[in-house]
């Protein structure tokens, strides 16, 4: 496998930036993940009595999931374009719409494609996190 450790170019947004969106989108699709899972908690039963058995005391819960996915829409917001169009083909290279020997094309489509809607854009991809992390070790970051 060829290694991209001699790459000609630098990255305009950090590995760490990454690991650390990689880290959020994780805890963003965990939370979704047990809120499925758990389906029970959110079912109502009805008895004779037709009551609902939950209470709302997950409400707090919600917050919380939806201040990390909001942090981490403002921390892709907050990108430049160059940072913003490396993220987005990070992604495209980890779900293999790019090789990473395809790098600088990928790069150059997503800055071409690149608006102010590219966190709903990331966020939207329900394997965030697995494309990001295999984006970077494909191109040795």
């Amino acid at each position: 496998m060829h290694r991209q450790s001699e790459r000609e170019w630098e990255l305009a947004i950090g590995p760490d930036t990454v690991r650390l969106f990689i880290l959020k989108a994780k805890a963003i699709s965990a939370a979704l993940n047990d809120d499925y899972t758990d389906g029970s908690e959110h079912e109502v039963e009805l008895d004779g009595d037709a009551r609902e058995s939950h209470n709302h005391d997950g409400l707090a819960e919600e917050e919380e999931e939806n201040l990390t996915e909001e942090e981490l829409r403002e921390l892709i917001d907050d990108l430049n374009i160059d940072e913003a169009a490396e993220l987005v083909a990070l992604a495209w290279v980890g779900r293999g719409d790019f090789d990473a020997a395809e790098w600088v094309e990928a790069v150059a489509e997503a800055r071409q494609r690149g608006n102010k809607r590219t966190s709903s854009y990331l966020l939207g991809m329900p394997m965030l996190a697995d494309y990001l992390e295999e984006g970077l070790e494909a191109i040795g970051a």
